[in-house]
Order: structure tokens, then C-alpha cells, then sequence
């Protein structure tokens, strides 16, 4: 890609970015990245360090076991105004093994898109944008977008703190319940 193709990127603009760690080490290595922020006096630039994880919930011998399950094994997503300083702290703090998203050489990463970003957050209960709809339980909907982008179904439940639909397609000849994030869907017009 030549620079002239390049988007445009606001060096003083908050966003989101992804860093590579090692695998397992997700939570030491933001602890110690906060630890860092606070140490070096780059609250201002650094903002929200995340470990993408969502709640899992086991029964064993009879008995509820809830455990955290990471999402993105290996990756951290890092909420930061792109400064040298900043780049130059998460760059070198133990256990950081790049951005994703960067060529290497000395160049900054590309920030993570607002669709992606708010569609993680969504989905371990952090979001921030506020998804509207137009359909209610019983109504036909189209998906816009994921595995069964097309596809139609009926709105059998709704979940508004997760802003998650469980919507009835029709898979291999039978009804299948299928849950799509409310931002996914809008009403079919018949």
C-alpha cells in the first residue's frame, strides 16, 4: 500500500489498538502495562486496557462452576491516543510482542475499526453505542452480516442487556435458534 492510499489517521484522536502477547499471559501483561501507564505519567495518552473475555458457565458433579473465557488468546486491546511516548511504553512493556497491525520498521499500527471494536465490547458486556430497533419478538428479520448474512429468521427472544437476538433460521431443513447481535439485524419488509 503507498502512502497516498493510506487513510488518513489522527495522531491526537483516542483509539482502539490490538497487541500481541504471549498466549496465557494476557492479565499479566496488562497488569503490568497499567503499572506502566501510572509509572511513567502517560494516563493522558493511555486510557483502557482490555483482556476480551466473557463469562462461561460449567456444570460439574452438580455444581455451577463460572470461569472467564478469553476470546482473543494471545491479544490485548489497548485504548490509546498514538503518541511516540505511547507507542514507545506499550511497545516495550514485559510480555508485549508487537501491535497487530503494524509493517514493522518503526511503523505505528493501524487503529481497530469503531464496527469491530464496538462489536467486542458489546459481546463482554461493555459497550458503548446504543443499537435501536425496529423489530420486537415474533417479527421477521434479515441478517446483515456473520456466517448467515441473507438469511431470515423469526425474532424468537430478546436480550436488551446484551443487545442480542435469538432469531429462528432454517438450517439443513429444520428451525434453528441462532444468536445475532441486535446490530446485525433489521426488520424484513413484507
Amino acid at each position: 500500500m503507498t502512502e497516498a492510499m493510506k487513510p488518513y489517521i489522527d495522531e491526537t484522536e483516542k483509539r482502539w489498538y490490538v497487541v500481541n502477547t504471549y498466549a496465557g499471559h494476557e492479565n499479566r501483561v496488562k497488569e503490568n502495562l497499567e503499572r506502566r501507564v501510572e509509572s511513567m505519567g502517560i494516563t493522558d495518552y493511555l486510557f483502557r486496557i482490555l483482556v476480551a473475555e466473557e463469562t462461561e458457565i460449567e456444570y460439574k458433579n452438580g455444581k455451577e462452576v463460572t470461569k472467564m473465557r478469553n476470546l482473543f488468546p494471545g491479544y490485548l486491546f489497548v485504548e490509546m491516543i498514538m503518541t511516540d511516548d505511547a507507542w514507545y511504553v506499550v511497545r516495550n512493556t514485559p510480555g508485549v510482542t508487537g501491535f497487530i497491525g503494524s509493517s514493522g520498521g518503526g511503523a505505528k499500527p493501524f487503529p481497530v475499526s469503531p464496527d469491530e471494536i464496538d462489536s467486542i465490547l458489546r459481546r463482554i458486556g461493555i459497550g458503548d453505542t446504543v443499537v435501536n430497533v425496529d423489530f420486537t419478538v415474533g417479527d421477521t428479520v434479515k441478517i446483515l452480516s456473520g456466517p448467515f448474512t441473507g438469511m431470515e429468521g423469526k425474532v424468537n427472544a430478546m436480550n436488551d442487556q446484551t443487545k442480542i437476538a435469538s432469531v429462528l433460521t432454517i438450517l439443513f431443513g429444520r428451525e434453528t435458534p441462532t444468536d445475532i447481535s441486535y446490530s446485525d439485524l433489521i426488520k424484513a419488509d413484507y
